[in-house]
Formats: structure tokens, C-alpha cells, sequence
């Protein structure tokens, strides 16, 4: 047999039974591997030089095209102070001619010294000026007051409040759903900033060894671009600017009711009945994707509990909890996939109920429902979640970058609670790995070091019984994503008649040692160089 590529003198790390040091691809995909590689003669040969190589590393949570918008958004993450938001505004105000928009991005008011910005600082700041900064979270933003003054204040959605300021007026915080009601000015986003924005993202991606990703939200609703997402995606795609393979998570707003025959199983979707798993190996639709609550560092997921220090506030639903309900029951008995957001303990309570309660109406033995974030998991609903057989989603990264406002948030009886990885494994779960990104930094190799480790970014455990080995933390990022988007016969480890992704490292990420120092050097998918450093 001639193979198109054999890449060898390696550590291949294949996440099967046993590990290898050669894979030879054809069309894509793995022919064979390790001493069977010798007879093979190949159109090409390229020597790793001993790196050690492991599957490609999917991410099961981002928001790509947000993510390479934010690119051009002014960069707040690194802000100590109120005023250093108000000054980062400034300047970029200096560069631009007024009456545009100004958009910064990711400020948390946990690392602020005066909390969250205001619409008087943000005008003094920019003048002139549409501004908008947005939270890390992606949950709420501040507006000035040009931009306060052109919305409909008088029709604030359920699910999201505008906060009050000083003397009962509006603060310029839009927490949630309140933030739709920027929507007539700045949605729907232009296809071609889409296609931009993905093209920049997945340059990245690719220095960073991702090979596969999951779009956490498409079409409409918080995080959705524009109902024309799918499109764009295809544009990307057409022009070879889908630089890794991508799930779309549809957001619940894009479905809806369907003309049916009353025998069929089908009523509740995308037109022509599109649902979980239409695509190929580059573009596919993924999970329905519907928001129980809020954010856990904004304090508005919904608690059982009030938050600490916080008296009288225990958050809130996005959602009426029946209408949340019955959205999921649809979507399952149509044959989707579900993708709940839900992050407060009450918020996981009520979405547990109602995933029993549609597997109760409408069994179906391999439905591999989610509960994205599932930040705060009380032992009982570990284990009713196990034993329905769910996928929880959750973000190693967000401990070290988010920990902080975690724990201050939650105070330390639930400490424990808080962003379970181990607890999961061990209550039988498959764990994918993923980043949410641009909440956090999104590189695998900073999550799988921070599913290791447990520390925040002062320097405090959380949660550390929730720790995991690194060979546990780089299979979520590999095979626990890829089972999570019903693509373990395709992706998560190496094996004949697999997907030729992987990437070369310069040490072994599976040596908790090794964290520290451990680099990409090349990205390879489909048989494909496409990134080497």
C-alpha cells in the first residue's frame, strides 16, 4: 500500500489500549500505526523528532466568532481599577471619529476596586460615542447613555433587569436578557464580520493544538450572531477559513414549531426538519442549546441559597421554569440533542427534573443531554445526574481565572460544590474538556493545567478533592469531547480508520511535571501540517 503521509519517530500517545511511534494517513484518515508502518511506502515522511504526540484537543464549550470579534474589542481583562476601564475606553475613543461605537470586552467586577463600571464614567470617558463594555461572562454590560437613551426600557425581557444607579436611575448595567435589548442596534452581525472573526479565531486555535471545537450557541438568543449563522459558517468553509472542525449549537430561540403529519416523531426544530447530527466531518449541528440562568461571578445563576454576603439574593431564571421545561421536552421527543446552561444548584435541580421528565414521556436510551457549566453540583444531584445518564460540561480554566469570584460568591460551606471534575469520573460520567472561551483564556494545555492543580489566580485551592491526573484531564480535552458530540467513532484518540488529528508537543502533557514546560509544535488534521511552530 502507498499512504499519502507517514509521521514517525514519535511518543504517540494514542488514548487507546497502547501507544505507538509512527501513524501513517490516507485520505485522511489513520491506515495504521507503529511497526506497521514500516512496509508502508508514502508519498511523504515527516520525522516528529521524538515529540510526543496526543489526538487532536477538542474543545466541547467556545464561542469561536465571538471570540475573533473580540479581537478588535478594547481588551479589559487586565484591569485592577474602575478608572483603568474608563482610561482603556478613553484612548480608544482618542483613535476614532465620535458618534461610532466603542466595544470593550471581558472586565470583572470581582477584580475591580470600584466595581462594576457606570454610564456617567463610561461618558466622560468617550464623549460622543456609542460605548458598550461587556462582562467577562458575556452576561451583562455596561452602556453609556447615548446608547441607554435608544433603548426600549419600558420592555425589559423576562429573564434580565436593568440595574439601578444612585437615586433610582439606571446604572447602564443590562444584566442578561436585558442585554436583548440592544439587539435593534447592533444585531444581526454582517456575515462577512462572522467569516472574519472565525478565520482570526481558528489561527489561534491551531497554534494551540485544537483540531475540533463545539459553537456554543448559534442563530439567536444571547449569544447567536445572526439567524443566517449556519450560512456564514459554509461561507467560512467555501473559502477555506474553517480553519477546525465545528459543532454549532443551535440556539432554543431558532427553533420552533413544524408542520407535521400527527404520526410523525418529529414536530419541533429547524425548517425541514433538521436536528443533532446533520453535517459532515468539518460542519455539523450540534446540540440544541437553551440558558436556564445566569453567571456565577455576576451573582445572577439561580441558588437555592442566597449569595455570600449578599443577603436576599439567590439570582434568578432566564427563563419561567415551565416554559424551560417543555422547550427541552420538544426538543427530545424531535430527536435533539440538548445543551442546558445552567450553573446555580437550584438552576441544575430544576433542569435535572426536567430532562426526567421528558426521558419518563419519551425514553430514549442514547440521548447524551447536557448540562453546560453545571457549576454548582450538591452531592444528591451528582448523583441523579449520573444516573441519567447527562453530560456535564464544565470549564477547568475558569478556577484559576474566575476561582476568586467564586469562592466569593459562594462562601466556603460550598466551596466544595463548586466546578466538580473528579466527583464526576467517579460517579461513572464521561468529562469533556473546554474552555468557554473568550470568557477565559481558551489554550488546552492552560485548562488541562488548571484541572490538575485547583488553584486560583491568588494562589487559594478550590475544591481540591476535585483535582484530576493529567492523563484524566487531557482524555476530557480528547476523547470525553469528542463522546460528548457523538464523534467518538471519528475523533478522541488514535486509532485505524480514525481522523488523522493530533498535534506534536514538546514534552508529555499526561506527566503532571511537565505542565509547565510543555509546548505545541505542530497541529495536524486530516493528514494536514496546518500549523507548526
Amino acid at each position: 500500500m502507498r499512504v499519502d503521509a507517514i509521521f514517525e519517530n514519535a511518543r504517540v500517545r494514542t488514548g487507546a489500549e497502547r501507544d505507538s511511534s509512527a501513524i501513517a494517513v490516507l485520505h485522511g484518515r489513520i491506515v495504521a500505526m507503529g511497526e506497521e508502518t514500516r512496509e508502508l511506502s508514502a508519498a511523504r515522511r515527516v520525522d516528529l523528532a521524538g515529540a510526543t504526540v496526543v489526538p487532536g484537543f477538542h474543545d466541547a464549550h467556545n464561542h469561536m466568532a465571538w471570540f475573533g470579534q473580540s479581537l478588535d474589542e478594547v481588551p479589559l481583562g487586565e484591569c485592577r481599577r474602575t478608572q483603568d476601564v474608563y482610561d482603556a475606553i478613553a484612548k480608544r475613543a482618542r483613535e476614532l471619529p465620535p458618534g461610532g461605537w466603542i466595544v470593550g470586552s471581558g472586565y470583572d467586577q470581582n477584580k475591580l476596586d470600584g466595581g462594576h463600571p457606570t454610564r456617567q464614567g463610561l461618558d466622560r470617558a468617550a464623549p460622543g460615542h456609542l460605548v458598550r463594555v461587556k462582562h467577562t461572562s458575556g452576561h451583562m454590560s455596561v452602556v453609556s447613555s447615548s446608547v441607554l437613551n435608544r433603548l426600549d426600557l419600558a420592555n425589559v425581557p423576562v429573564g434580565g433587569d436593568v440595574v439601578p444607579g444612585d437615586g433610582g436611575a439606571p446604572s447602564g448595567l443590562l444584566r442578561e436578557q436585558a442585554q436583548l435589548l440592544l439587539q435593534p442596534l447592533i444585531y444581526p452581525t454582517p456575515m462577512e464580520t462572522v467569516v472574519r472573526a472565525l478565520d482570526r479565531a481558528g489561527k489561534q486555535y491551531l497554534a494551540e493544538g485544537i483540531t475540533s471545537v463545539q459553537e456554543a450557541g448559534i442563530g439567536g438568543g444571547l449569544v447567536g450572531q445572526t439567524p443566517c449563522e449556519v450560512a456564514a459558517y459554509q461561507l467560512a468553509r467555501d473559502r477555506g477559513l474553517l480553519r477546525v472542525r465545528s459543532t454549532l449549537m443551535v440556539a432554543s430561540a431558532a427553533l420552533h414549531e413544524l408542520e407535521h403529519d400527527r404520526d410523525d416523531p418529529v414536530t419541533f426544530g429547524l425548517d425541514l426538519g433538521l436536528r443533532t447530527g446533520f453535517g459532515d466531518d468539518w460542519l455539523r449541528i450540534g446540540p440544541m442549546k437553551i440558558f436556564a440562568d445566569g453567571s456565577l461571578v455576576g451573582r445572577t445563576c439561580a441558588m437555592h441559597e442566597d449569595f455570600a454576603g449578599d443577603p436576599g439574593n439567590r439570582g434568578y431564571f432566564q427563563v419561567p421554569e415551565d416554559e424551560l421545561a417543555e422547550t427541552i421536552r420538544l426538543a427530545h421527543a424531535s430527536g435533539w440533542q440538548v445543551a442546558t446552561h445552567a450553573i446555580g444548584d437550584r438552576a441544575v435541580s430544576v433542569v435535572l427534573d426536567a430532562y426526567a421528565a421528558a426521558l419518563a414521556r419519551h425514553p430514549r436510551s442514547d440521548h447524551r443531554h447536557r448540562i453546560e457549566h453545571c457549576a454548582v453540583l450538591r452531592p444528591a444531584e451528582l448523583t441523579r445526574l449520573a444516573g441519567l445518564g447527562l453530560i456535564a460540561v464544565p470549564q477547568g480554566r475558569f478556577v484559576h481565572e474566575l476561582g476568586d469570584g467564586m469562592r466569593a460568591a459562594l462562601g466556603p460551606e460550598r466551596e466544595d460544590w463548586c466546578y466538580r471534575l473528579r466527583s464526576l469520573l467517579d460517579a461513572g460520567c464521561v468529562l469533556p474538556g473546554s474552555s468557554d472561551r473568550p470568557v477565559v483564556q481558551g489554550a488546552p494545555l492552560l485548562g488541562i493545567r488548571d484541572m490538575v492543580r485547583r488553584w486560583t489566580s491568588s494562589g487559594q485551592p478550590l475544591a481540591p478533592a476535585e483535582a484530576l491526573t493529567a492523563a484524566q484531564a487531557v482524555r476530557a480535552y480528547t476523547a470525553g469531547s469528542a463522546y460528548a458530540t457523538f464523534r467518538e467513532r471519528d475523533l478522541g484518540t488514535l486509532e485505524p480508520g480514525k481522523l488523522a488529528d493530533f498535534v506534536a508537543l514538546s514534552a508529555d502533557p499526561t506527566d503532571r511535571a511537565a505542565l509547565d514546560k510543555v509546548k505545541v509544535l505542530g497541529t495536524v488534521i486530516g493528514g494536514e501540517l496546518v500549523y507548526q511552530a
